[in-house]
């Protein structure tokens, strides 16, 4: 009686990722062969061409002929990556002798680049033809992680620089808007007579590289290039595959449950430790005292001092463990060399949160000092704020947690610098616009806290409506897009990312790490996780006071209004730059705004009233466009004159809006004011009063209603 025969069982997916794995491990290499690579695309399904590896010429003959001319061939060697470099490729080869030949050709040129180089054998690769060239690949930031790119390939990839990023993985939208976020995008719709791309089968790629490099940590680098796009499919002509097998050292990061909780003591505290108190005019620890008493707050103040015994009239204690009772938050305002031992007794006694104003760690090469007292934090579940900053403010509890300057001009704007001057600046241009602010926040180092820890806090803060940041870097920025991600759908989130200038593509075996400058990565990331991202400080600010005036619009029509043709120009470009859709102007709709412009004047869009028209033309002109459904925001552009002051205009403007707003309609409106010194009342009376306005600029206006559109479509609220 014979056995029965069981056939060996398949490899299961995982099986083969770690056997193509240890393989390169053990070899010692640092990349896939392109035969592994082949495997491990099929076992994700990434369609790539038939192929197959031969070690004479004529394995090679016999495959070339079992696929069918023409065909590519390819060195296959762990030590040569860039095998056209090395004259190791050859395309388009129609018969046996060619291939014949061209193999002994790629063996002769491969020993010739690198004698001392493995030499596995040839590929044989039925060749691709048709389509448009792209490259889909991935890079491992170091601060992003995994990222996924899309650009323009072949031998273009490297000259245009054409690529846009996403977080990997992506989702299917996500790969079809990479689709649209190259500067030739139009190509894959098909220009001159070309046929379109298949956008489904191409995002299909993106998705699955994607999902590939996510599920398995040590693919460093990844180039698919070119993938051959055509009207019915996409495939992947090379594949390329480094690998990194150091192990990733895991970020602390608490739950976000403990984040708010901490976070929530930490800036609305009953009770406040100053640490390094001092009576003494002068001393950084007097400033800080005077500051919570003069603000305002209405906590428990209990000053730190190893002498004193009263210190601006509250008693001092010699260390927080003598305080009777909780404290909630100890601001440090002692040198460096004694932050550890007190940071130790903050531990020791539960307080959840330091805030680190003093100078003197990581920033001025005293890394091991930063280190101590992280790992001090961590032993004892305290979380750090700085060092290196200015503090805290805190305007709902009247709390100013700083030496600067006192602040207390409340609002619903949250702001965060990374920079001192930059916080200082923000206090000044708040003061100065009375833009009122519900927090400002020093981050200085980032040892502990940042900027993820503060949205979170933000989100469920509710007395902030829009969260605004100034950041020179992110420590983990796959944890702040995440978080921002969450945050954004429900409040903006505003960020001016220093440091925009790229100082060269990072060194990389990969074409698409070779193209992965900073900013560009920050830019895809930020709009990926639906950031609005200011280019300067100026931006910054404006976006901050701006955003939470205007209201959410319903659509997508924007329409000028103005009284200077030169204006409405300027707005419109204004219009162009900052992604807003300028509404075609309906015949119904022209004809009524022409019942109330002169015969010289224009409608259209924008419609023109002229300047030398009373104050009923802008009133009935701006109802209509309010009144209308089809209009979904306003942009006003004045013109000076006597016949239509400053001051009329901007009452006029907000006697509609209030008699709209009445009937239930509120639509953004932004102005534009030209004149003389007199319309610097008039757009302050404006802003007053939720129009968004300003003087002497038609790019300001604009820009800020930019912002509040790309904040409402990321959220999915136009």
């Amino acid at each position: 009686m014979s056995a029965a025969i069981h056939p060996l069982p398949a490899e299961r997916p995982t099986d083969v990722v770690r056997r193509l794995l240890d393989t390169a491990k053990a070899e010692g290499r640092t990349a896939l062969t392109a035969p592994e690579a082949k495997e491990l695309c099929d076992l994700y399904d990434i369609p790539v061409p038939k192929e197959g590896v031969a070690t004479s010429a004529e394995d090679a003959v016999a495959l070339a002929e079992g696929m069918g001319f023409p065909v590519v061939l390819k060195i296959v060697s762990p030590q040569i990556l860039h095998k056209t470099e090395a004259g190791g490729v050859l395309v388009g080869l129609q018969d046996a002798g060619a291939v014949r030949q061209g193999f002994r050709t790629i063996m002769e040129n491969a020993r010739a680049y690198d004698a001392g180089a493995e030499l596995a054998g040839v590929q044989v690769q039925q060749m691709l033809q048709g389509g448009v060239e792209v490259i889909v690949g991935s890079i491992t930031d170091p601060s992003f992680g995994k990222l996924v790119a899309f650009g323009l390939g072949g031998v273009l990839v490297e000259v245009l620089k054409d690529i846009t990023f996403r977080l990997a993985p992506v989702t299917r939208e996500e790969a079809l808007s990479m689709l649209d976020g190259i500067q030739a995008a139009e190509m894959l719709k098909g220009v001159r007579g070309g046929k379109a791309v298949d956008r489904e089968a191409l995002a299909d790629v993106i998705v699955k590289v994607s999902r590939l490099v996510d599920a398995v940590p040590e693919i460093a680098e990844l180039d698919l290039n070119p993938v051959f796009a055509r009207e019915n499919g996409a495939i992947a002509a090379d594949v390329r595959v480094v690998l990194d097998f150091a192990p990733k050292a895991p970020r602390y990061r608490p739950s976000q449950e403990q984040i708010v909780r901490q976070m929530n003591r930490i800036m609305k505290p009953e009770a406040v430790a100053v640490i390094g108190a001092s009576a003494e005019d002068g001393k950084i620890g007097n400033s800080v005292m005077r500051n919570l008493i003069d603000g305002g707050y209405q906590g428990r103040i209990y000053p730190i001092h190893p002498k004193a015994g009263d210190i601006l009239g509250h008693k001092a204690y010699k260390s927080v463990k003598d305080v009777p009772g909780g404290i909630d938050v100890a601001v440090f305002a002692i040198p460096a060399k004694f932050v550890a031992q007190a940071l130790t007794e903050v531990g020791e006694k539960k307080i959840p949160g330091a805030v680190l104003i003093p100078s003197g760690f990581a920033e001025t090469g005293n890394v091991e000092g930063q280190e101590e007292i992280v790992a001090i934090a961590r032993q004892h579940d305290v979380r750090l704020m700085g060092p290196n900053i200015y503090g805290f403010y805190y305007t709902p509890k009247n709390l100013c947690a700083t030496f600067c300057t006192p602040y207390d001009v409340k609002g619903k704007a949250a702001l965060s610098s990374q920079s001192g001057g930059i916080g200082m600046a923000i206090i000044g241009f708040s003061r100065s616009a009375r833009m009122g602010v519900s927090a400002i926040v020093g981050l200085g180092n980032k040892s502990d806290i940042d900027e993820d820890d503060l949205l979170y806090f933000f989100e469920q803060d509710d007395n902030t409506q829009v969260v605004a940041m100034h950041c020179e870097d992110l420590k983990d920025g796959r944890s702040f897009a995440e978080a921002a991600r969450q945050v954004s759908k429900k409040k903006p989130v505003v960020v001016l990312k220093a440091g925009r200038t790229s100082l060269g593509a990072r060194a990389a075996s990969s074409h698409t790490g070779a193209l992965a400058g900073n900013d560009k990565v920050y830019e895809d990331v930020l709009r990926q996780s639906g950031v609005v991202r200011a280019r300067s400080l100026q931006d910054l600010l404006q976006f901050a006071r701006g955003i939470p005036v205007l209201p959410t619009p319903k659509g997508e029509n924007v329409v000028i209004i103005t009284g200077a043709g030169g204006s409405g120009v300027l707005l419109s470009d204004a219009c162009v730059d900052n992604g807003l859709s300028l509404m075609t102007m309906p015949p119904d709709l022209d004809a009524a705004f022409r019942k109330f412009i002169p015969p010289f004047g224009a409608a259209g869009n924008p419609v023109d009233i002229t300047g030398g028209e009373p104050p009923a033309t802008y009133k009935n002109t701006i109802r209509l466009g309010l009144e209308d459904d089809r209009i979904h925001a306003l942009i006003l552009g004045y013109w000076h004159t006597i016949i239509t002051p400053p001051m009329v205009f901007a009452r006029l403007v907000v006697e509609v809006k209030e008699e709209m707003k009445a009937k239930g309609i509120e639509k953004p409106i932004v102005a534009s004011l030209a004149g003389d010194v007199q319309v610097e009342e008039a757009a302050s009376h404006l802003y007053d009063h939720g129009v968004v306005a300003y003087p002497y600029t038609t790019e300001t206006p604009v820009a800020v209603l930019g912002a509040k559109y790309r904040w409402a479509r990321a959220a999915g609220l136009v």
